[in-house]
């Protein structure tokens, strides 16, 4: 036989709440435990539906891509065209403007001197000499 005291002269009553607390701390550390395992398998699931999406969005993409290429060559084209084209027409206006200036001047002069003669013949003098 052994001398062995029976558990309630083991723990005194001031002895039972330390150790209550600690069970009580120990069973809140393992709820925080497992509530932590259960959202790290939610965001595990999530995250796999996730790749799911993105696969599946990679896929589209890879169909998509030759014809939004072949759509930007075709669109880079038409951009030089164009450029080519107002290139074109700044050069017919400038050349319009440089041939068409001059006659106008001309005319402008031609209906000087007119003017001017048919003054001198209206009023059968100079107009410098009646200044």
């Amino acid at each position: 036989m052994t001398n062995r005291a029976p558990l309630e002269a083991v723990l005194s009553s001031s002895e039972w709440g330390p150790l209550v607390l600690d069970v009580l701390v120990g069973v809140g550390a393992l709820l925080i435990g497992i509530g932590a395992l259960v959202g790290a398998l939610a965001l595990a699931k999530t995250l796999a539906r996730l790749r799911t999406t993105l696969d599946g969005v990679d896929r589209q993409l890879e169909n998509i891509g030759e014809p939004v290429t072949n759509t930007l060559a075709h669109v880079d084209e038409v951009t030089k065209s164009l450029e080519s084209t107002a290139g074109t027409l700044s050069r017919t206006a400038d050349l319009t403007k440089s041939a068409v200036v001059p006659a106008i001047i001309n005319i402008g002069a031609t209906l000087g001197g007119v003017t001017a003669g048919l003054r001198r013949l209206v009023l059968g003098k100079d107009q410098k000499t009646r200044e």
